[in-house]
């Protein structure tokens, strides 16, 4: 019995030094220096206000789940009929509240360029905060920020 207790008490020994003898993955290093950032993208495409509504209150409060916008990286993307929600003359004022709150808070507005064209806006049009976005169209965006490690969320 005595062996068994020694034996047990030896591999965790073991097990503990491994443990604390392994380097961090680099992820993992960065979230316990403090340095990691959650990376979120969101996607808004439809014409459906209170959903528009919906997935900006939502970014506000994962910003606030996270600890603040010095915790996470928000990108949102918008494109097709969602464009016209984000009209800066035509906007639901609730919408606009919602939006410039997350800007405020340093989320990363684009706008599909092909979508701009295809309802015949520029940025000038839209709320403040919008850019082009990186890659005229949307979706190849939305595709290269996921392979950049962004979590894709849809409300």
């Amino acid at each position: 019995m005595r062996n068994l207790s020694i034996h047990k008490l030896l591999m965790m020994s073991v097990a503990a030094i491994a443990l604390v003898a392994l380097p961090l993955s680099p992820n993992r290093a960065e979230a316990a220096e403090g340095k990691g950032k959650v990376k979120v993208l969101y996607h808004v495409d439809g014409k459906d206000p209170e959903v528009a509504k919906y997935a900006l209150a939502l970014i506000n409060k994962h910003i606030e789940a996270e600890g603040g916008p010095e915790n996470i990286d928000v990108e949102l993307v918008v494109h097709g009929p969602a464009l016209e929600l984000f009209e800066k003359d035509k906007m639901d004022p609730e919408l606009k509240k919602r939006f410039e709150q997350i800007v405020d808070k340093g989320v990363h507005a684009e706008m599909c360029q092909v979508s701009m064209k295809l309802y015949n806006k520029t940025l000038d049009n839209l709320a403040k905060g919008f850019v082009a976005t990186l890659h005229p169209v949307a979706v190849k965006r939305i595709a290269d920020l996921q392979q950049q490690g962004y979590i894709y969320i849809k409300p």
